[in-house]
């Protein structure tokens, strides 16, 4: 079975998961943005052993913390979509912008499309392609614990901005209907930032995509 802790990250208090399969102790962190630190640290105590970088998109408090992370451990980036190719290529200029640490660049080892699947020990993610927030933004998604990692697409009584370069609200508005909603009403999702919810009290209670 999938397991999770969630470490909130930055001063954006980005919600960086460590995520792994309990029969291995074979795991991922997704989103790795900032603060190492806490993550290995996290990381040790669970005793999991660290097998690959998860992107759900390429924001400098959701990746700022990738290039140095793989560079240190040799681990592989996988993700995003390749539709954020231009949001990690603006890595440097987000980190001063923001006033975050220099981030160091990447070139993910293997971007992710809709469809795609993405081993943890012996549990599987299934990718989706949720663009809106950004163009290449994925989420992953485990059926079998019914948890979603969704990082800035949907939140607990909001959704993602859509006023960065590449951002769009009907495009957000889809992915979330079209692609969050199947997963089911009684799946958990992890977002990227603040408390998780259900996509069923999401339906019921957002107002920015509730009845939908």
């Amino acid at each position: 079975m999938l397991r999770y802790t969630t470490i909130p990250v930055t001063p954006f208090q980005q919600n960086c998961s460590v995520i792994w399969c309990d029969e291995t102790m074979e795991g991922a962190v997704i989103d790795p943005g900032g603060d190492l630190a806490k993550i290995r640290a996290e990381v040790a105590r669970q005793g999991i052993t660290l097998k690959q970088i998860l992107l759900t998109h390429a924001h400098i408090d959701h990746a700022g913390g990738t290039g140095t992370l793989a560079r240190e451990t040799g681990l592989p980036i996988i993700g995003p979509h390749p539709g954020d190719q231009f949001w990690i290529d603006g890595l440097p200029q987000q980190a001063q912008m923001f006033r975050f640490a220099p981030a160091e660049m990447f070139t993910p080892t293997r971007w992710l499309h809709d469809g795609d699947s993405v081993p943890v020990g012996r549990s599987t993610l299934a990718v989706r392609h949720c663009p809106g927030h950004t163009p290449g933004h994925v989420v992953f998604h485990s059926d079998e614990a019914r948890r979603a990692f969704v990082g800035d697409v949907l939140f607990a009584g909001g959704i993602g901005r859509t006023d960065f370069p590449g951002g769009d609200h009907a495009t957000l508005i889809a992915s979330i209907t079209q692609r969050l909603w199947p997963m089911g009403d009684d799946t958990v999702f992890i977002p990227g930032h603040g408390p998780e919810s259900s996509f069923g009290r999401e339906r019921r209670s957002n107002p920015y995509v509730g009845g939908t």
